[in-house]
């Protein structure tokens, strides 16, 4: 299968005590580990140690990680991203607390994605013998898990080809210049299984992080969170409201570094063998913010 799921989110922030009230207390995630100044947070329905990770320092994306299903599969990966003409290193089992062994990609978008198979098994919060459907004590929004990530590249056409020759991925939507097969891409929605998407990357700078995103479970949720948001006073980037691109409901908002999260309900579920939905610049407004039907300066503009 290769790619299974993003793995992790690892991310600089410039004031660790905010950003521990921020990713704790609003969101709700659980801190499992601190040391050498980072912090490593899971939420309540991932069985791995971590998925989140704060570091002290700054502000913006430090990496990525992807876990593999099978210990071959990283082989292959490796492989496939050198003939891509990438930089690949190996990393070593420990080099990330609690993570195997595996491989670092640097991407042509200049992001430095991890690939590895393993991590250590920490159980959800409601176990897998007779589960509750969540935790009676769930704090601020209580996210379940970490969802997917939007990136910025100059090249967003190569960056949909690497992620598909390296990965396995496929695009589920696309925003193109015009229908024309010759045409430039100016975003690509892309996944390896059946979730609408795992890593999104729109034009922009080399490197540049626009958000990452944890998943809810329907409207009510995303609407919750938002009030909590109002009551934390948590900036507020764009919603509650509905994408036109996955269809899914939406909040995006900033943590006390100015990272921008999203939280993410909804969306259709992916096949490799639907018809990618295609929208085109003049429409771009109605596929981001399918209410509004058109973008601010904020969301265009501001990346880490």
């Amino acid at each position: 299968m290769g790619i299974m799921r993003m793995g992790y989110a690892h991310v600089r922030v410039t004031d660790m005590a905010e950003a521990k009230n921020h990713y704790a207390n609003t969101l709700g995630l659980y801190e499992v580990l601190e040391e050498n100044g980072r912090v490593y947070y899971k939420g309540w329905d991932e069985w791995d140690h971590h998925s989140v990770v704060l570091e002290e320092g700054g502000v913006g994306l430090v990496k990525f990680g992807f876990k593999v299903e099978h210990e071959f599969d990283i082989d292959e990966i490796e492989k496939k991203a050198e003939t891509f003409g990438c930089i690949v290193e190996r990393m070593s089992k420990g080099e990330n607390p609690e993570v195997s062994d595996g491989i670092r990609i640097h991407t042509p978008s200049d992001h430095l994605f991890e690939v590895y198979h393993g991590q250590t098994m920490v159980g959800t919060e409601v176990g897998t013998h007779n589960p509750e459907s969540f935790p009676r004590h769930l704090v601020g929004v209580g996210v379940p898990a970490i969802d997917h990530a939007l990136v910025t590249a100059e090249d967003v056409k190569g960056m949909e080809r690497f992620l598909t020759e390296t990965f396995g991925f496929y695009a589920t939507e696309r925003v193109q210049t015009s229908l024309e097969p010759d045409c430039d891409y100016i975003g690509t929605w892309m996944t390896g299984g059946n979730q609408i998407h795992q890593l999104a990357v729109i034009a922009g700078p080399q490197g540049k992080l626009h958000h990452f995103a944890f998943k809810l479970s329907d409207w009510n949720e995303v609407g919750h969170a938002a009030d909590l948001f109002s009551m934390d006073d948590v900036p507020i980037d764009v919603g509650p409201t509905r994408h036109g691109i996955t269809r899914g409901q939406t909040v995006y908002f900033f943590d006390p570094s100015g990272n921008r999260n999203e939280v993410f309900a909804g969306g259709y579920t992916a096949y490799p063998d639907r018809p990618v939905s295609i929208w085109t610049p003049d429409q771009i407004g109605k596929g981001i913010f399918y209410h509004a039907r058109e973008l601010n300066d904020r969301f265009t503009s501001v990346l880490t």
